[in-house]
């Protein structure tokens, strides 16, 4: 799942998506090409076609900022795609592929799972639990350590049914995956996962073409709890300081709602085992 020309492929799967009539041409018959051919792309940045040919093809990977914002605008990128597009362009240091690490999810973020009050995780850049709260567990058994929360959503029948709106929140899902993971594509573990789900999933193939990029904290999620029924939630996505990629994910319910009533309702379900479990993250044999 390497690619070395991460800037051409955004490029070229972004392209695609524009409708002519939305940047003001014409839509005639014909076309050969889903979106926007290249050399409309260049006309609407005001740079030349072989320019920007060469740079879908890999041959100029060194473009201007003003060249990046220019073609973003055109390609009608938003402010998260336009910065993962500027970071395509950034140099990367050349260095060998890595060997898997460990991730230790910090004592202190342990003992604030167990006294938090809400549902709470941690997930690194992969969604891959590291750790998990009971509340956590009691709202989806699939927010253990050890899981990965894309293939649950894309791959365990009992987790899409928990998601009425299963076509957005899996766009949501993966866009926010990528903008995770960045350029960091070189990683055993990206790989291992992004290959696993090509072959497993058509619907996640379909959405990782696209090369979406979004951000959704903050969002009101809803879910179908087979316990409690529908419960809409607030999410929080918070960096762990000293835990690189680590982020904090806790799940919230407006005080005074339906959802506060049955959230309650779940915690006083749940079975009071170990407060606290974690894991590291799964390995990947490295070549």
């Amino acid at each position: 799942m390497r690619d070395n020309n991460l800037l051409g492929g955004y490029l070229r799967a972004r392209r695609e998506l524009v409708q002519p009539d939305s940047v003001g041409l014409p839509a005639d018959g014909l076309r050969r090409v889903a979106g926007l051919r290249r050399e409309e792309v260049a006309m609407l940045a005001g740079i030349s076609a072989d320019y920007y040919l060469r740079l879908e093809q890999g041959r100029d990977r060194n473009p201007s900022i003003q060249v990046l914002e220019a073609l973003a605008r055109v390609l009608r990128l938003d402010d998260a795609a336009t910065d993962y597009l500027l970071s395509l362009a950034t140099p990367r240091p050349r260095h060998r592929r890595r060997r898997p690490r460990r991730e230790t999810v910090p004592a202190s973020i342990r003992q604030l799972l167990d006294v938090v009050g809400i549902p709470a995780f941690v997930e690194d850049r992969y969604f891959d639990v590291l750790a998990a709260n009971n509340l956590a567990r009691a709202l989806s058994p699939n927010l253990e350590p050890g899981q990965n929360r894309l293939t649950a959503v894309f791959l365990d029948p009992a987790e899409r049914a928990m998601f009425p709106d299963w076509d957005q929140a899996t766009a949501n899902l993966v866009g926010s995956f990528r903008r995770a993971v960045g350029t960091d594509t070189d990683d055993p573990r990206f790989i291992q996962l992004v290959g696993e789900l090509s072959l497993s999933s058509p619907r996640f193939r379909q959405l990782w073409a696209r090369h979406d990029v979004r951000t959704c904290e903050g969002m009101p999620t809803r879910l179908q709890h087979p316990q409690v029924g529908e419960l809409i939630l607030n999410r929080e996505k918070l960096s762990i300081d000293g835990a690189k990629g680590q982020l904090l994910v806790l799940y919230h319910a407006q005080p005074g709602t339906s959802s506060a009533e049955k959230m309650a309702l779940l915690a006083s379900l749940s079975i009071p085992t170990t407060a606290v479990t974690h894991a590291s993250a799964p390995d990947v044999a490295a070549a």
